[in-house]
């Protein structure tokens, strides 16, 4: 048994998640942790909102609200959304609390204290109108790499390249079209030229990573410079130093804060199961694993920046250093684990550009596990992939209920109305054995295409055995064998076996239909843990979190015979097709139709 970390980006509260976002960071890290907690594995799946920076006080502005209630609401938006798909946290939690204050202080000082933060000064943006530093992400311009005429003020999505807004040509305010003005100010920087040498040799030792990902991190690295990790506002984490710590307008920037939030829910956590020191063994343990999960337009921050920040604060650049004796020696991902984007015609998914499909609408009307089996079979796992509505129906009607539900159904049906129980078993033909060679075999394959993020072939593997699945009982025809009752039964048996295994295959992707299907088959109690909303304190706050009681769910990474005789109930449908005229239409509340 491993103990294996997975570490999930943080949603930005400042609206509701799309499911461009659940594509990216959702989806992929709740099938890679569910089925690692099934294989025997101690797994730790830590996240929460990312609360701070000043595009929450925008958002808070035009909401006539302060950015700790615009946190709040959101917050509570997402955990509710979060919950809905099913993704198994140990603990999803946010970047306001005490707790994360004190742990992103202490990484701090520790870089600091090893010589890693420099300050200096640079030309930061101020909008004419307010006199408030605008966002990084708020300013929008032409890219001076590659022309790009919607590069942002930190990074443009077309050539991946790291920006500061002074660097755009022609930059303006997506605020209101203003161009904004650019004066000197002191910041705080992360010495990144100084990591450089020591990220460069251990992205060489990185091997078994996706290619994109790889590539992208090696050509930063060519590019490498200072970045600011403090900002001119007053919402964020204060800083811990004379002289910076009581300045009203300098606070510790949110793409610095947001991602030590990976170790500071670990800490949390660990405080809340009642033994303060339980993150080390995922943190400061060489044998561990971790696994971060995100969308392509984070990978600089996780393969770069974050791995730079453990290894400054163990004193592993070129200043050398101590490793600090609260932290100590924390270690480096074993994956950045990247998908490419989810788009709508053709154009990335986004709410800020009007094009998105919200979490919360789609679970009402089609529920967690159609969204969650199109992202595994059809999202952007490699390569940036198209949402439409008609492929979403074909997927659902023809995949989903015609491939699967039918299977679950039909064979449940036929067992209840001829035994009312699962039959026992006779004498099986080279048909039956070829079959449960087959599904028991399915096990090493899905689990070996999932433990190496392979989650499209997984699921892609599974579902073939389903339809072989279908494939014998429409060859066996069982219905007709009524004059035969020890055939039909092996054939309802076998099939009814193979279900079970299926249904096992189909557990970290489909955990909600798992349940239906594990209880349909006469299981009692939780087959699939699904997370809960805990509500705790933190000093004065009081707020929402995700966690759950996976180790005591019965699912495992296994064939588990069914056993004969067990009462069968007449089942119901497991999936709803859905009528065709949406694929041309889409819903009524999506911005696109296909």
């Amino acid at each position: 048994m491993s103990h294996v970390l997975a570490a999930v980006a943080w949603p930005y509260a400042n609206g509701p998640r799309h499911i461009g976002h659940v594509s990216g960071f959702g989806v992929p890290s709740d099938v890679f942790s569910r089925y690692m907690r099934m294989a025997g594995h101690d797994v730790l799946m830590v996240s929460g909102s990312d609360e701070h920076g000043t595009a929450i006080q925008v958002k808070a502005d035009a909401e006539g609200l302060t950015p700790r209630q615009t946190a709040d609401k959101y917050h509570a938006q997402i955990v509710s959304d979060l919950k809905g798909l099913g993704l198994s946290y140990d603990l999803y939690t946010r970047t306001t609390t005490p707790n994360h204050y004190a742990v992103v202080q202490e990484v701090f000082t520790a870089l600091y204290d090893n010589g890693y933060i420099v300050a200096k000064t640079q030309m930061g943006a101020i909008s004419p109108s307010t006199g408030r530093t605008l966002p990084d992400r708020f300013i929008e311009g032409t890219c001076p790499i590659c022309g790009y005429d919607n590069a942002r003020g930190d990074q443009c999505d077309n050539c991946g390249n790291q920006l500061d807004p002074a660097d755009l040509i022609n930059p303006k305010s997506k605020i209101n079209g203003e161009t904004p003005d650019f004066v000197e100010t002191e910041h705080l920087f992360l010495d990144l030229p100084k990591l450089a040498p020591a990220l460069a040799e251990w992205l060489d030792s990185r091997e078994d990573w996706r290619p994109n990902v790889l590539k992208f991190s090696h050509n930063l690295l060519g590019e490498i410079h200072e970045r600011a990790i403090t900002r001119d506002l007053d919402w964020g984490v204060p800083v811990p130093l004379d002289g910076w710590r009581d300045a009203p307008m300098k606070r510790i920037y949110v793409w610095f804060d947001a991602v030590i939030g990976y170790l500071s829910a670990s800490v949390e956590w660990a405080k809340r199961q009642g033994d303060p020191e339980a993150w080390r063994t995922w943190w400061n343990n060489p044998e561990a694993l971790s696994y971060y999960f995100m969308g392509k337009d984070n990978i600089v921050f996780h393969s770069v920046i974050w791995p730079g920040i453990l290894l400054g604060a163990d004193g592993r650049g070129t200043e050398g250093g101590t490793i600090h004796p609260a932290l100590g020696d924390l270690q480096l991902p074993t994956e950045v684990v990247s998908s490419e984007f989810m788009t709508m015609k053709g154009s990335k998914v986004s709410s800020s550009r009007g094009a998105s499909i919200f979490v919360g609408q789609f679970l009402e009307e089609f529920g967690a596990d159609a969204l969650r089996y199109y992202i595994a079979v059809a999202g952007p796992e490699n390569q940036d992939t198209d949402f439409t509505w008609e492929e979403f129906v074909r997927r659902t009607n023809f995949e989903l209920a015609n491939e699967w539900g039918n299977l679950v159904n039909r064979s449940i049906s036929m067992a209840h109305k001829n035994v009312g129980a699962i039959p026992e078993a006779g004498e099986l033909t080279e048909e039956d054995r070829a079959l449960l060679a087959a599904s028991a075999g399915a096990f090493a394959t899905v689990g070996e295409h999932i433990a190496a993020r392979r989650f499209k072939a997984g699921i892609t593997e599974a579902m073939r055995i389903v339809g072989l699945a279908n494939k014998y009982v429409s060859d066996m025809e069982p219905w007709k064998l009524k004059d035969d009752p020890a055939r039909r039964d092996t054939v309802l048996h076998v099939t009814l076996q193979v279900v079970s295994d299926c249904n096992t295959l189909l557990t970290p992707y489909l955990p909600h239909s798992a349940q239906k299907v594990f209880e349909a088959l006469g299981g009692e109690g939780v087959w699939a843990a699904q997370p809960d909303i805990v509500e705790v304190t933190d000093g004065e706050w009081s707020y929402p979190t995700l966690q759950g009681d996976y180790a005591s769910q019965q699912a495992v990474w296994e064939s588990r015979p069914v056993v004969a005789s067990t009462p069968l109930a007449k089942p119901t449908p497991l999936f709803a097709k859905l009528d065709e005229k949406l694929g041309q239409t889409g819903p009524s509340w999506a911005p696109i139709g296909d």
